[in-house]
């Protein structure tokens, strides 16, 4: 007899990056079995369906499995993060992180044992040893996987391969499991990095210059960093990581550097790229990262993780973080501009990539991750309610999220405000961590009569962002031409990317260690050290309830702008104590 444990029906529209999904998940008991299947995605409306596989064709998988002492790995991170630690920056090496996380010989003996019984053989695995990929045919992957049944989609020329239906695993192996990547995730779409521009506004608290659009220059002028603020470090480096065929182009960034970067000593090559970079046009959102990063990081050797993917079933971010666990000599700043409504993820998806950033954290690697572009995000329920939707890694407690700012006048270096794309809010997965808890408890008493309506957000979860800086008509140089008015968390992710890695600079100098996972310290500064944005607000539902409008700033923290912007020389100062 079958006894139906769990039926969950959720239907997802993604809005930060506008995809849209609609996925099953549902548990079956059965013979004694527990059989788990995950998602079930209807393809998006821009993938055109081509064929069903031949039984012949290859495809790649990656099997996330189980970790080992993942309470002890959170507080590790939290001890060496913390600088009232007395472990503070005590990181730890690839193989120490390998020792703690690498799953139990039980766990490797149960997947591998399951693999090749199946006649799965061709695998790599990565230095922990918690994730494998390996190559098969399609019909040994649907062997392995029973309700899979894999497909190749089309969208602008690029061929992707899927699975249309349901899987199944096994009880006994589903335990030793996080899960399956290369089976329903679609790519979601780039957002609009451009937006229309907002009225000007009518005094400034600062010397005005006037300007047409944010350069160099400008985020110099208004950070404070001046022309001796650039790298000299031997052993520092940044990087920034593309996905979903972003690839940047060399010319654009030498072009970019002759416009842009005559004020102060940079360097005009990227120095390492990680990965292929693909052919044809130089992707706005990739031209961006790349020459932001080292404009404010100038002078510091940058490397580019590209992600194309070897394989049609490769899913870039999963292979992003992959590679993260295979390197043990990496850049100390990762800047990365790619996000999901919380919502569209599995939990054990999700949880598991909150593992992964916190084996970086404390290997002393700083992640910065753009905080999206729709504001509070808006998910539509049932019965006409709707609630703000969170995105992530945006809001994964292990990570240092950045918002979106404008000049109060768009067209002269004025104080900051909201830009009203900036995105924000409270996850829904994961709890508020400690070291915010102060923060957002303040913020939550201090404007409770504006507040949007408690049914919108989860007052108990983690908030964000934790800064912020300008996000709003950037100059960019893509395919040999230079572009106004380029806006979005993406501009503003890299820039904060590009002075923290000049503080690292400072600190390496003096023998210091990299700030790592900032998170903690940035919390106890309390707003010391950056330009505190008080004025607008983000978007929010447009309904009856709400209007349209998400949360608002307010002095000190806030979950439009964090705790505002850098002022560099302060921030330095506080950072190198």
């Amino acid at each position: 007899m079958l006894n139906i444990i769990t039926y969950i029906l959720y239907n997802v529209h993604h809005q930060f990056l506008a995809d849209s999904l609609d996925f099953f998940f549902f548990c079956l008991f059965c013979n004694n079995h527990l059989w788990c299947s995950l998602f079930i995605p209807r393809v998006p409306v821009d993938w055109a369906h081509v064929s069903r596989l031949s039984p012949s064709e290859e495809l790649e998988l990656t099997f996330a499995l189980k970790q080992q002492n993942v309470h002890q790995l959170e507080e590790t991170l939290r001890l060496v993060s913390d600088p009232d630690s007395a472990q503070y920056g005590k990181y730890l090496s690839l193989e120490e992180v390998a020792s703690l996380v690498r799953p139990s010989e039980l766990t490797q003996k149960v997947v591998h044992h399951w693999l090749q019984s199946h006649g799965v053989t061709n695998c790599l695995t990565v230095h922990t040893q918690d994730f494998m990929q390996c190559t098969m045919s399609r019909e040994v992957a649907e062997m392995l996987l029973p309700g899979s049944k894999f497909h190749r989609y089309i969208k602008d020329g690029h061929s992707l391969v899927r699975s249309s239906s349901p899987y199944s695993v096994h009880d006994d192996v589903h335990q030793h499991l996080d899960f399956v990547g290369g089976l329903h995730r679609f790519p979601p779409n780039r957002q609009d990095l451009s937006k229309a521009k907002k009225s000007s506004g009518k005094h400034t608290h600062l010397k005005a210059w006037l300007h047409l659009g944010v350069t160099p220059a400008i985020l110099r002028q208004r950070y404070n960093l001046t022309a001796a603020d650039v790298g000299s470090a031997q052993n520092n480096s940044q990087a920034v990581a593309q996905f979903l065929e972003q690839y940047y182009h060399p010319a654009d960034l030498a072009e970019f550097m002759s416009m842009f970067g005559s004020s102060f000593k940079h360097m005009s090559k990227v120095d390492r790229v990680v990965g292929t970079q693909g052919g044809g046009k130089a992707g706005l959102e990739a031209s961006l990262d790349v020459e932001y990063i080292m404009s404010t990081g100038a002078n510091i050797s940058t490397w580019v993780f590209t992600n194309p993917g070897r394989h049609e079933s490769q899913e870039p971010f999963l292979q992003w973080m992959v590679l993260l666990s295979n390197m043990s000599d990496l850049p100390h700043v990762h800047t990365i501009s790619y996000g999901d409504d919380e919502d569209s993820l599995s939990a054990a998806y999700m949880m598991r990539i909150n593992t992964e950033f916190m084996k970086a954290g404390v290997r002393g690697i700083s992640l910065l991750f753009a905080s999206g572009d729709s504001g509070a995000g808006c998910r539509h329920l049932t019965k006409g309610r709707n609630s703000f939707r969170p995105s992530f890694p945006a809001s994964s407690p292990f990570v240092t999220t950045v918002g979106g700012t404008s000049f109060k006048n768009p067209f002269k270096v004025t104080y900051e405000v909201t830009d009203y794309i900036s995105g924000g809010g409270f996850s829904n997965i994961f709890k508020m961590p400690d070291y915010q808890a102060s923060a957002v408890d303040s913020y939550l008493k201090a404007v409770a009569a504006s507040l949007p309506p408690q049914t919108y957000f989860n007052t108990s979860g983690r908030a964000y962002p934790d800064m912020a800086a300008l996000s709003d008509n950037y100059w960019v140089v893509s395919n040999r031409v230079p572009i106004p008015w380029v806006s979005g968390t993406s501009a503003s992710t890299p820039v904060v990317g590009g002075m923290l890695a000049l503080i690292n600079d400072q600190r390496l100098l003096k023998g210091l260690p990299a700030l790592g996972f900032l998170n903690p310290r940035l919390y106890k500064l309390k707003g010391q050290a950056l330009f505190d944005v008080t004025e607008g607000c983000h978007l929010g539902c447009l309904d009856e309830q709400v209007q349209g409008k998400g949360f608002c700033a307010a002095p000190s923290w806030d979950p439009v702008t964090g705790w505002g912007t850098p002022n560099y020389p302060a921030l330095l100062a506080a950072l190198l104590k």
